[in-house]
């Protein structure tokens, strides 16, 4: 006889485990706080989609027929399961073995990262980080997935979705440490003629050219000679040509000695990014969860401070 659980209501599966455990109706009635006689009843229906007695009268009591006895301890095992399941066992950090994953511009990655994986040594020893870029983040389906616990950066915008004002962060105009431009001041016409590296993380994805509206604003041209996926290879590429570039000044501050990058001394238009913690309405209530988003924010912030 084939049986499809989804026809079984579980329920009686609860009710022929307590009719098991007390080798009584009565008795598994006044467990289940209800009437003998809807036990009764239930046992009817769960004999009818089982094709079996399941028990039998003896006495005051009952027995169960062999189909029971073998079903038992598996039901038994399945509520056991459940109820450890459905249990809230108070979260501990320090036993936590959860994969955080964050998704951070590689910006982010140079500079806060380093913080928060030394944070998590100390206060989620036993979990995993796992960080990976924006185009990621896009391409595994934003934080709605259950891929990504964590984002820093832009603030973003859906149903379900919890942002956080993180910090904002100030942009430098850099270029190579022996451009002509360096070591004087520049003009903003001559600020218009410079061409730049941009950075699209994402292409095609239409996203605001947040510092193309910067200039913009100022009435400053910005002519655009190339772009990359990131703001270490816009470094690399200023580095070695007269191209200039808007980084982020954590960036610069952490890594333009290496990167082989310095700020331009130039009316560069005023721009400051709002960056935000963001995360998804799936995640918002877990413990775990909560204990990483608060890890995160501590450590970028004292790395800012730093």
């Amino acid at each position: 006889m084939s049986i499809q659980i989804a026809s079984l209501d579980l329920n009686l599966l609860l009710m022929l485990h307590t009719v098991l455990s007390e080798r009584s109706v009565v008795r598994a009635a006044e467990r289940l706080h209800v009437t003998p006689s809807a036990v009764s009843n239930g046992l009817a229906r769960l004999r009818s989609a089982l094709g079996d007695p399941l028990v039998t009268r003896k006495g005051r009591g009952i027995v169960p027929t062999p189909r029971a006895t073998a079903l038992a301890p598996a039901i038994a095992r399945g509520l056991r399961e459940l109820e450890s399941a459905i249990h809230e066992v108070p979260f501990d950090p320090t036993h936590c073995t959860r994969t955080f994953t964050l998704a951070v511009a590689d910006a982010g990655q140079l500079t806060w990262v380093p913080r928060i994986a030394a944070s998590m040594t100390v206060e989620l020893p036993n979990a995993r980080l796992s960080v990976v870029g924006i185009a990621s983040l896009v391409s595994l389906g934003d934080l709605a997935s259950s891929h990504i616990d964590l984002h820093i950066g832009l603030a973003g915008r859906g149903a379900g979705l919890h942002v956080e004002p993180l910090l904002e962060e100030r942009t430098v105009l850099v270029a190579r440490t022996a451009h002509p431009v360096l070591g004087k001041r520049v003009s903003a016409r001559a600020l218009g003629t410079l061409r730049h590296v941009g950075v699209e993380m994402v292409p095609g994805k239409g996203f605001r050219d947040l510092v193309g509206a910067a200039y913009a604003r100022a009435g400053i041209p910005r002519e655009v000679a190339m772009t990359v996926p990131s703001f270490t290879a816009a470094a690399a590429v200023v580095a070695a040509t007269d191209f200039v570039a808007t980084l982020p000044e954590s960036l610069l501050a952490a890594q333009g000695a290496s990167l082989g990058v310095r700020a331009v001394n130039a009316p560069f238009p005023a721009h400051t990014v709002k960056l935000a913690l963001c995360w998804h309405e799936r995640t918002h209530a877990d413990p775990a969860a909560q204990a990483f988003r608060g890890l995160v924010r501590r450590a970028v912030l004292t790395a800012r401070q730093a």
